[in-house]
């Protein structure tokens, strides 16, 4: 659970940065600072989701071209997440708006994947040896 945790916030702060992207937005909640933390949180949450059950099987049905892309098309696959997050996120009151699927898509997704790389390697192990020393013990 507190690893799920860790990663949405690294998801939200990767998205956070990815908003620095033209044509990518975040919007409603409040204007306050902490409406602000909560809008991304949310998004950060959604989008953990859409990777934690969609994408393992487009990996799956993609791994061919995967092979053939040379690896590539993780980027195409990640902006493939970030507008189905966004296509969620319409749905509720808070939105992720993506303007353009290959420009603004495709580059959001490295700035996110480059992101979340960065902030697992900084993150203090301790944090994720702590779930696997508890799941061991059980």
């Amino acid at each position: 659970m507190r690893s799920f945790a860790i990663k949405v916030v690294v998801n939200a702060v990767a998205i956070w940065v990815a908003t620095l992207v033209t044509g990518i937005s975040v919007s409603g909640g409040s204007n306050t600072a902490t409406g602000k933390v909560l809008t991304f949180l949310f998004i950060g949450l959604l989008f953990g989701i859409v990777n934690a059950f969609v994408k393992p099987v487009v990996k799956f049905f993609a791994f061919p071209f995967y092979i053939l892309t040379l690896g590539l098309l993780t980027f195409v696959v990640n902006a493939l997440m970030l507008e189905l997050t966004s296509w969620l996120s319409q749905h509720t009151k808070l939105t992720l708006e993506i303007d353009h699927f290959w420009w603004q898509a495709v580059f959001a997704a490295v700035v996110v994947t480059f992101v979340s790389l960065v902030l697992n390697l900084i993150l203090p192990d301790s944090l994720r040896d702590t779930d696997k020393r508890r799941r061991d013990r059980s």
